[in-house]
């Protein structure tokens, strides 16, 4: 065959390499959620215009945050996404939350704060069920074990005082932060919050476990429990 039947490029193999120069010449905070999304999907969609499909992901969850958060079929649901699209874009939260996570294991937790609420807001501020997470401390109050105890429904997850306090002393655990999440956005405690977090900290006290916090999250904020003045 001649070079004249030699097919023209695809129109969006230019964008893609502008794209990737401006990423590397000047960092992610140039470029709109939606151009990032592009980027995660050059790689699953290797000859797709991804344009399109990353602005109706972000049409329809709001924000990148918004995308990686929902679930992979919600994901999968999109015109022009697949299920190894909808993983891949998963597999990026994921590798986020873990590296979040390892900034503050073996470390102490009470002088790395903002890092811990990170960290759960990261892990648990976006999911649309509600779900229970305890950080084990030691006596030097470094996190010694990170653990999800309980996933409920969407308002409500059932946690057991003596389940956790037991958790703690097969740990040898000094001392607790517990953690859940308000799938509404809403983190303000309610009444079994506040109930809940009290029996903890009584059936704790007894066998010398400190509870240092109890912080609710979601996708915009979180509260603490210490800093209300409700422990």
């Amino acid at each position: 065959m001649g070079s004249d039947d030699k097919k023209e490029p695809p129109h969006y193999a230019g964008h893609r390499a502008r794209l990737r120069e401006r990423f590397i010449k000047s960092g992610a905070s140039s470029l709109p959620d939606y151009e990032l999304v592009e980027l995660l999907l050059f790689n699953s969609m290797p000859r797709r215009d991804v344009k399109p499909i990353a602005k109706a992901l972000i049409k329809k969850f709001g924000s990148l945050a918004g995308i990686l958060d929902a679930d992979t079929s919600e994901i999968s649901s999109v015109d022009g996404m697949g299920e190894v699209a909808a993983i891949n874009l998963k597999v990026v939260r994921e590798t986020a939350v873990r590296m979040l996570g390892q900034e503050i294991m073996d470390k102490p937790v009470l002088d790395n704060w903002q890092a811990l609420l990170d960290y759960c807001r990261a892990a648990m501020g976006g999911e649309k069920v509600e779900q229970f997470r305890i950080l084990f401390l030691n006596r030097k109050n470094v996190l010694i074990a990170d653990e999800l105890q309980q996933t409920g429904t969407i308002d409500h997850t059932p946690v057991y005082p003596r389940e956790v306090i037991k958790r703690a002393l097969d740990l040898g655990a000094s001392a607790l932060i517990m953690v859940h999440n308000h799938p509404s956005g809403d983190t303000t405690p309610s009444k079994p919050d506040i109930d809940m977090t009290m029996e903890i900290q009584d059936a704790g006290h007894k066998l010398g476990i400190q509870l240092h916090d109890h912080v609710i999250v979601s996708a915009s904020g979180h509260t603490s429990f210490k800093s209300e003045g409700l422990l």
